[in-house]
């Protein structure tokens, strides 16, 4: 098999046309007409990910993230990003990024950590339009409902459990209520939150909230729950599953693994007292 046809099989799922306008989705670095042996997914391209698909004999990382969000402006092979292209060209490793396009997808990102959360009856949290290769309407984020009410203290640790961290930050006004209804957009959502409140979220589950939307959130009574952008991992195994299971329906020839690395850039600290 050769690395376009997983292309154009994943892009009849995740259509580049409902990517975010200037999104640098799609085929990243690499010949897309090279013989694919193993796929490597991940939510990151980063140097440690790039040693475990040589070290894994992968041809093909297929990421959620684009590895190139910024043009490169220069071969200087002493920038550790510029090095980790070259590596990824001397080992012919075709990357490809699937961002905004997976995040819009029905059955996509959002999706799959509205699962986690076990949220019913869900809907987009935004309108994006409809998708041209389902005729669905498709949206990012989502909004649905718990199995049972929590206070934000219960609704807190349950996020740590499921997305499985260690911390998290919580942004909550002076009344507080039961959570019920629940949205959600993974990675930088922070700028949405007055669609969550529109949208009659008790609670809006979301990465990398700033300081002063972090005030204003407060202002409009929704209670924020930021996990960091790393819960986007569990595209790793929802993508190897996806694949795996094309492999078999296609008898595409591949081996499909899932990168074992935790690329979360933060990590916590706590003091003793």
């Amino acid at each position: 098999m050769i690395a376009q046809t997983l292309i154009d099989r994943f892009e009849q799922f995740a259509s580049p046309q409902i990517a975010e306008p200037g999104d640098p989705i799609g085929l990243q670095l690499g010949d897309p007409n090279r013989e694919v042996k193993a796929v490597m997914t991940t939510l990151d391209v980063r140097p440690e990910v790039v040693e475990e698909a040589i070290e894994k004999r992968v041809n093909f990382i297929f990421a959620h993230h684009p590895m190139m969000f910024h043009a490169a402006h220069n071969l200087n092979l002493s920038d550790p990003q510029n090095a980790m292209y070259a590596k990824l060209l001397r080992h012919n490793i075709v990357v490809y990024g699937a961002h905004t396009n997976l995040d819009n997808a029905n059955n996509g990102m959002n999706d799959w950590l509205a699962e986690q959360l076990n949220l019913s009856d869900t809907t987009p949290l935004l309108n994006g339009g409809i998708d041209p290769n389902t005729g669905r309407h498709y949206g990012m984020g989502r909004v649905g409902e718990l199995a049972h009410d929590m206070t934000t203290d219960q609704f807190a640790k349950y996020c740590c459990d499921v997305f499985n961290v260690r911390g998290l930050r919580v942004i909550s006004p002076k009344e507080t209520h039961l959570i019920h209804r629940v949205a959600i957009l993974g990675g930088s959502g922070g700028q949405f939150y007055q669609t969550a409140v529109q949208q009659g979220a008790d609670a809006y589950v979301t990465g990398d909230v700033s300081y002063h939307v972090g005030h204003d959130m407060i202002a409009h009574g929704l209670t924020v729950i930021d996990p960091g952008h790393h819960i986007e991992s569990v595209c790793k195994v929802k993508l190897q599953s996806m694949f795996i299971k094309w492999a078999a329906e296609n008898s595409w020839s591949i081996n499909v693994l899932a990168s074992q690395l935790n690329t979360d850039p933060f990590s916590f600290f706590m003091r003793d007292n």
